[in-house]
C-alpha cells in the first residue's frame, strides 16, 4: 500500500512540473469563481456572500472523503501523508494575524497572487505586504524562535486529539458544513447583496 503512483514512474521534477500547471489551474478557477474580488472575499466576514465559506468546506469535504475512501479500497496509505506539525501558540497567533489581514486587506495569501496576476493594484499592494512581513519575520526570527516553538504538540489529526474514528470525524464534518451552508443561506438573505 503506498501512494497511487510511485516515484518510479513519475519522478520528482516531473511531479513539480504537474504541481506547476494544476497550479495555473487552481488560478484560472479561483479568478473564474469571482476569488480575485476582494469583496466578495469579505463577504464571509460581513454575510452578506458566503461563497467562500461554501467553496472552502466543499474542498475540503472532497479531499476528506475522497482519502477516507482510497485507504479503505487500498489504494492508499494514509500514514504517507504529510501533516504539519502543530505548535499551539504560534498558530494561534498566526491564525490572528492572518484573519486580521484577510478582513483588513480583502485578500488571503493565494487569492492575492490571482487578483495582482491580473492587474489588481490593490491586491499588488498585498502581495508587497506579504513578501515585506517574511523578510521582517526571517530576519527577526531568533527573536520570535523560542515562541514560535512552543506548546509543539506533533502532527495530530483532529480525530485521533478527540479520541474518535476517521469516519465519525468526516460525518461531523460533513454536518458542521452542512449547518454552516444553512446558516450561510440565512445571513445572505438577511443581508443586502453587494454589486461586484
Amino acid at each position: 500500500m503506498g501512494p497511487l503512483i510511485a516515484y518510479e514512474i513519475i519522478t520528482e521534477n516531473t511531479n513539480l512540473f504537474f504541481a506547476f500547471l494544476i497550479g495555473i489551474g487552481f488560478g484560472f478557477v479561483l479568478e473564474r469563481a469571482g476569488f480575485s474580488s476582494s469583496r466578495k472575499l469579505v463577504g464571509v466576514f460581513y454575510g452578506y456572500d458566503t461563497v467562500v465559506l461554501k467553496v472552502f468546506f466543499t474542498a475540503g469535504i472532497t479531499a476528506m472523503l475522497g482519502l477516507l475512501f482510497f485507504s479503505l479500497f487500498g489504494w492508499i496509505d494514509l500514514d504517507l501523508i504529510y501533516i504539519n506539525p502543530t505548535y499551539l501558540y504560534s498558530t494561534i497567533v498566526g491564525g490572528i494575524i492572518m484573519g486580521a489581514g484577510f478582513i483588513i486587506g480583502g485578500f488571503c495569501p493565494g487569492t492575492s497572487i490571482c487578483a495582482a496576476s491580473i492587474g489588481k493594484i490593490d491586491a499588488m499592494f498585498f502581495v508587497g505586504g506579504i513578501f515585506i512581513g517574511v523578510i521582517i519575520f526571517n530576519e527577526s526570527y531568533p527573536l520570535w524562535e523560542n515562541f514560535y516553538k512552543a506548546k509543539f504538540m506533533g502532527a495530530p489529526k483532529l480525530s485521533e486529539f478527540l479520541g474518535i474514528s476517521d469516519g465519525i470525524m468526516a460525518l461531523l464534518f460533513v454536518g458542521m458544513a452542512m449547518a454552516a451552508f444553512w446558516l450561510g443561506e440565512r445571513f445572505e438573505k438577511i443581508k443586502k447583496p453587494v454589486v461586484y
